[in-house]
């Protein structure tokens, strides 16, 4: 028997899996539909703050969330719940009612959450009270609010799901490794349907403080809107957004059986570690992630027709990634990078990154690279630039690294 004849397996006999929903919210948009739009139309999520503490900091743009998660939510929902936990909570709903609120036993749905910094802005918070107000006056939610794996375990809660509630906490690469592990929960036979993604609320005093120390962020703060510019000569620095990107990961054949859309299939992923630099990129360790993803669904580089770039738009960053595409790729794919608009979720990057490609897989359609003006010499890649790029590609790739050495590349397949 033909190893394809078996239902739900790919011609290598490998469990195929299917996204089949799609949650967001970002600096473009409070959802996937106005996030999506606002990308195909170049727009950017970049602001100035206007917070009273922002005055004091050397960089004082930021990508705010467009909607704030609080105003989909109760009061009490939102009382209890970091920034980030709210963010989580509200995209993965967008994403269940999207892929038809899958009927699947608690014991086969599984939810894996990533987050770089977790609920850091509520421990600076409630560290305030206490030193101000006294140990009386923190909230009895401040431990729920501030752990990392509060995101998970709220979703968890919310769609009954007794299949684990994991964390990955991998700095940028977490939703991507988030869904990576998705994949594999899949693979093993321990879930049936996955909601996975990545979170991040950080815009606040220290962390911007500390990022500027590290002189990673653009210094553009009179011109936000053109700050964030992956792959562009003139690139400064990151710019520091917040929001939160969950898809739904299910068996392709349970999906063929409900009659739903999907979007893609997530066909494959790699993850590596550099083991040096506790900050810097690493070619090596970014090629070996690509080649992994690549043997791990059994295409080659010329499957690949699309890539989305991690790209954040620093000086020394956006040259390292560009040459391990060309060198693992080579020249042919067409490269997109939407931090351009969004800003860099950290944690939530690679879930939002992985949440693009498959509707540019879906759609045929690729956002354009925005503030691409002057495109770096040493950049050997067809970047998408002016307006979107339509095509029909059979697969793409999406990277995601993180601070540690963190090396993530995830490989969607045309549906």
């Amino acid at each position: 028997m033909a190893r394809q004849a078996v239902e739900g397996t790919d011609g290598r006999g490998m469990v195929e899996v299917a996204i089949t929903g799609l949650g967001a919210g970002t600096p473009l948009g409070g959802d996937v539909a106005s996030t999506w739009a606002a990308m195909l139309a170049g727009e950017s999520g970049v602001r100035v703050l206007d917070e009273d503490w922002s005055g004091e900091l050397p960089v004082r743009i930021a990508a705010r969330a467009a909607v704030d998660p609080a105003a989909s939510l109760t009061r009490v929902e939102a009382r209890k719940l970091d920034r980030c936990e709210q963010f989580a909570l509200v995209a993965a709903r967008e994403a269940w009612g999207d892929a038809g609120a899958p009927e699947v036993d608690g014991e086969r749905l599984a939810v894996v959450i990533g987050t770089g910094v977790g609920g850091a802005v509520s421990l600076l918070t409630q560290d305030d009270v206490l030193e101000q107000a006294g140990a009386r006056k923190v909230s009895p939610f401040a431990i729920p609010m501030l752990m990392p794996n509060g995101p998970a375990a709220w979703v968890s809660i919310e769609l009954g799901a007794r299949g684990g509630a994991r964390t990955p906490v991998s700095a940028c690469s977490s939703g991507a490794e988030a869904i990576a592990m998705g994949l594999d929960l899949i693979r093993l036979g321990r879930a049936d349907v996955v909601v996975a993604g990545g979170t991040e609320a950080c815009v606040a005093p220290l962390p911007m403080a500390g990022f500027a120390q590290m002189t990673a962020l653009s210094k553009r703060n009179d011109e936000p809107e053109l700050a964030s510019r992956p792959f562009d000569v003139d690139r400064d620095g990151f710019v520091l957004g917040e929001g939160a990107a969950v898809v739904v990961l299910e068996r392709a054949d349970r999906a063929r059986a409900r009659g739903v859309r999907v979007y893609a299939h997530l066909a494959g992923a790699g993850i590596t570690s550099n083991a040096g630099h506790i900050t810097a990129s690493d070619a090596d360790g970014q090629e070996r992630a690509i080649r992994a993803a690549l043997a791990d669904a059994g295409l080659g580089p010329l499957d690949i027709g699309l890539v989305h770039a991690h790209a954040t738009s620093t000086p020394a960053g956006d040259v390292v990634e560009a040459r391990v595409v060309a060198d693992a790729l080579g020249q042919h794919p067409v490269v997109t990078a939407t931090k351009s608009m969004t800003g860099h979720l950290l944690g939530a990057s690679g879930a939002l990154g992985a949440l693009v490609t498959a509707l540019a897989l879906h759609e045929g359609r690729a956002p354009a690279v925005r503030n691409l003006d002057r495109p770096d010499p040493e950049v050997k890649l067809d970047l998408v630039s002016g307006a979107p790029r339509h095509g029909e590609w059979r697969a793409a790739l999406s990277n995601s690294y993180g601070f540690g050495g963190h090396n993530v590349s995830l490989v969607l397949a045309k549906a």
